[in-house]
């Protein structure tokens, strides 16, 4: 009850239509009580006919009057309950609408640390999964629970008046009946828990297969995937069938309390009737009103497995939204690019000071990481596979923190700045392209939608992409495809920098962006990168040694430190690592070459 309350509270916005179908239910409510009374009137009023104490047109009268009321009391009830299930069915599209933005609002803010431990097709399930549950719940309370709880309450009353000891039944037969069904709960839970922990692994594995599934057939990996998912979903076969062996279990002994508990009720009402204590037509309206006390609790069980699904799902959902988010993100709506930040007077672009970082607890992977890059310097990293070279970006980023030392930007610690404003401030072309499904306007416009047609056209001339893209039919509104597959590499990679020449960053971060590309695609990209880096502080993650010849400085690393610093000359005739790379590549080692990322 808590989770549902706790719903309820999450989702206070919805209150005007709460009390709307309320309202609604307490009508109907209202109207379906008076339907045994008008019947119990209706008998009487025959039966006294029949027997000689009124006449037969005064019977027939009285009759048909509450046949009228009856009709009455039925088309109000059937008017009510659909405006009220008009509320219901807006109230959970809204609820819906509620938390899957929050939902969505709640993972773009969380660090990219949870991200790590996260696949992204579980993410998307468990918010399916867990909102549909749950708007499914409330939508069912809406149309049909609240009026239930409503008519047991006042069959309750009105039973009382009547015969005392009814109304001490079913005051009886409730309680237990929720007690009975509140021990099924624990273990049901817990069964529910593993069930959707594999569905929601499984769809997590469908997601990323169906978006990689050119490797998965390049690999003949078909039949491999397709037996793990197999393997979990029946698995969920086995958790059911004990769910419901238990589940079932239990509602015969609480369906077998309700039995007992209602033959006591009748035989009172029959005994009372017989005996002269009820007209024929107060043993009608009881019997009905019986009827109705007992469909509500014939139900529960439906009910209850419904809340069941819900509670389970909202804590998926609450145990997503309780995760702590990085402080540093701008409130939702703002402008980042509004805040300006004053570059400190004498101070580089970035300098990183005496960084260490590990990703988890334990070894650290960057070790006393100390260097600067000056305003519109270019500055290559090199190093082996493994090195630190993207764990430096990620830093600059704010993606991840310093275990200690400093990271500064125009002066500025990162640690202390918005991290929109940050971002806002560096502009990142990565070595996958990551574009979006939608056209090519839409993903030149990423960084800036509200660009007007000629500063995209430009952004595109100066990233040596436009002659390509008005080859296509659909020109600048042409759609890609998701990531952009309908586009070669060298293609999406020259719309990645037109995309960072749109959004004019004073800094900039190469993270390898020509590193898949052919040698034909890589001098198209990089004479749009020559573009892009004119008069920005760049920071250049090497894979090629082609890419980084016109650098200012090279920073080598090795296992996570600084080898050395220098121009390209110096470092050539050092004998360091730089030195090692331009002997390879001379030589066409390309064994050796791999080991560095460097293959050409």
């Amino acid at each position: 009850m808590s989770a549902l309350l706790r719903i309820a509270r999450f989702t206070r916005d919805l209150t005007p239509l709460y009390v709307a179908i309320i309202l609604c239910s307490v009508l109907t409510a209202v109207a379906g009580l008076a339907v045994p009374f008008l019947i119990g009137n209706a008998t009487d009023a025959i039966a006294a006919g029949i027997g000689g104490q009124t006449t037969t047109e005064q019977a027939l009268r009285t009759a048909l009057l509450m046949a009228g009321a009856l009709l009455l009391a039925e088309l109000a009830s059937t008017v009510i309950s659909n405006i009220g299930g008009w509320y219901g069915d807006v109230m959970s599209n809204r609820m819906r609408t509620m938390l899957s933005v929050r939902y969505y609002d709640k993972l773009l803010h969380l660090p990219q640390r949870w991200f790590d431990n996260e696949v992204t097709g579980t993410v998307v399930a468990r918010l399916n999964r867990s909102i549909t549950e749950i708007t499914g719940f409330a939508k069912m309370f809406s149309n049909s629970f609240a009026t239930m709880l409503i008519t047991t309450a006042a069959v309750l009353v009105i039973s009382a008046w009547y015969a005392w000891p009814l109304a001490l039944l079913l005051i009886i037969v409730f309680p237990v009946y929720v007690w009975l069904t509140a021990l099924t709960s624990v273990k049901w839970q817990r069964l529910e828990g593993e069930k959707n922990e594999q569905i929601d692994i499984a769809s997590g594995r469908f997601a990323e297969v169906i978006g990689q599934i050119r490797v998965v057939k390049s690999f003949v990996a078909e039949r491999a995937e397709l037996d793990d998912f197999t393997r979990r979903f029946w698995s969920t076969d086995r958790i059911t069938r004990e769910q419901s062996r238990h589940w079932h279990g239990m509602d015969m002994a609480r369906r077998a309390v309700l039995n007992i508990v209602f033959f006591g009720i009748y035989a009172i009402i029959f005994w009372q009737t017989v005996a002269g204590e009820f007209t024929i037509g107060t043993m009608v309206l009881l019997i009905q009103l019986m009827t109705m006390a007992r469909q509500p609790v014939q139900n529960m069980s439906f009910v209850i497995d419904t809340a069941q699904h819900a509670i389970a799902g909202s804590k998926d959902y609450f145990r997503v939204m309780e995760t702590e988010v990085d402080q540093r993100m701008l409130t939702t709506g703002e402008d980042p690019a509004k805040h300006v930040v004053e570059p400190v007077a004498g101070a580089p672009a970035i300098r990183f000071d005496d960084v260490h970082f590990a990703y988890e607890d334990g070894q650290d992977v960057l070790h006393a990481i100390d260097f600067d890059v000056a305003r519109g310097e270019k500055v290559a990293l090199v190093g082996e596979s493994g090195g630190g070279k993207s764990t430096i970006v990620n830093l600059l980023l704010g993606l991840y923190e310093p275990r200690e030392g400093r990271v500064e930007v125009a002066g500025h610690d990162v640690a202390e700045l918005p991290l929109d404003v940050l971002r806002s401030r560096i502009g990142v072309v990565f070595q996958d392209a990551s574009l979006f499904s939608g056209t090519i306007r839409e993903n030149i416009a990423y960084g800036r939608p509200g660009a007007t047609d000629e500063e995209i056209r430009d952004a595109a001339r100066r990233a040596n992409a436009d002659a390509f893209i008005e080859r296509f039919a659909g020109g600048y509104e042409q759609i890609i495809g998701e990531r952009g597959l309908r586009l070669s590499g060298g293609q999406r990679q020259r719309i990645a920098v037109a995309r960072a020449i749109l959004k004019d960053a004073p800094i900039l971060v190469l993270d390898e962006a020509t590193s898949a590309l052919d040698t034909k695609a890589e001098r198209q990209v990089q004479a749009g990168l020559d573009e892009l880096m004119r008069g920005r502080s760049s920071l250049i993650i090497a894979h090629r040694l082609s890419t980084i010849a016109g650098v200012d400085r090279i920073i080598t690393l090795e296992d996570g430190r600084i080898d050395e610093i220098g121009p390209p000359a110096d470092l050539a005739a050092s004998g360091g690592i730089y030195a090692q790379l331009l002997q390879l590549e001379s030589a066409g080692n390309t064994k050796q070459l791999a080991k560095f990322d460097i293959t050409g």
